[in-house]
């Protein structure tokens, strides 16, 4: 049986007078890739954004309900943001690695953090890189600037940065959606190997990308979750109407 790992309770979240979020209630399972899709403007990222707070970083932005991570309430006041950043990390929809080299973008939450020692990071940047699935085409470039790389193999590395200081969940939103087919392939491979050591929650606007890496999937529409179940059953045989719409692309 799967464990939760992190889930949202009466999760609202308003911009203002606006309510973008209405009630979310999703409980994530360990070792799982968990895909969230929906049409756009439905609340997808948003909602993804609340499980390690980024939404903070908005103005006017009020959130009620609670994200419990290890049994913790991550809204409460006395939440470390760094430390909650490293457990949950993110990978974004454009590649945005730092513009300095392969090796100082992979070390740099781990010299954050304090880790000094050369073999230490040496150690951590190969097994990172390695795990991103893009340590054969930098290992020679490591001190290259990681912007001269393709988007691709960016993405990749911003992958490897995530992974390298251990987080317990990755987000990602729409990591694939700027990238060609065959480096979004190799991204969706790289996700289906991680998911041994990780749990992956995605946001993505790709429909065969939901149904060929997700364990479960939730669908989204005007900021509620319409239907959270396991992926086969999302495509093949959901419970509401407006998710069969949806999937068959009658609309969105």
């Amino acid at each position: 049986m799967s464990e939760s790992i992190i889930s949202s309770k009466h999760l609202d979240l308003y911009y203002g007078d606006f309510q973008a979020l209405h009630d979310i209630h999703l409980d994530f399972q360990k070792n799982e890739i968990s895909a969230l899709i929906g049409p756009s403007g439905c609340g997808k990222s948003t909602f993804l954004r609340c499980l390690n707070r980024m939404n903070d970083m908005i103005d006017n932005v009020t959130i009620t309900g609670s994200v419990q991570f290890e049994d913790k309430n991550i809204y409460a006041p006395q939440t470390n943001l760094v430390e909650l950043r490293k457990q949950i990390g993110m990978v974004f929809q454009q590649p945005n690695p730092f513009p300095f080299s392969v090796y100082d973008n992979v070390t740099y939450g781990l010299k954050i953090a304090g880790i000094k020692d050369k073999e230490v990071l040496d150690e951590i940047v190969e097994r990172s890189l390695k795990q991103a699935a893009v340590w054969d085409e930098v290992k020679d470039h490591l001190y290259d600037n990681a912007l001269s790389f393709s988007g691709g193999q960016q993405q990749r590395i911003c992958i490897a940065r995530v992974l390298a200081v251990s987080p317990s969940i990755i987000l990602m939103d729409e990591p694939t959606s700027a990238l060609d087919p065959i480096s979004s392939a190799k991204i969706e491979n790289t996700l289906l190997d991680l998911k041994e050591k990780y749990t992956i929650i995605i946001v993505t606007h790709n429909l065969q990308q939901a149904s060929r890496i997700s364990d479960r999937t939730a669908f989204f529409m005007d900021g509620t979750v319409i239907e959270f179940d396991k992926t086969r059953k999302i495509f093949t045989n959901p419970a509401s109407q407006k998710t069969e719409d949806y999937v068959s692309g009658r609309f969105g």
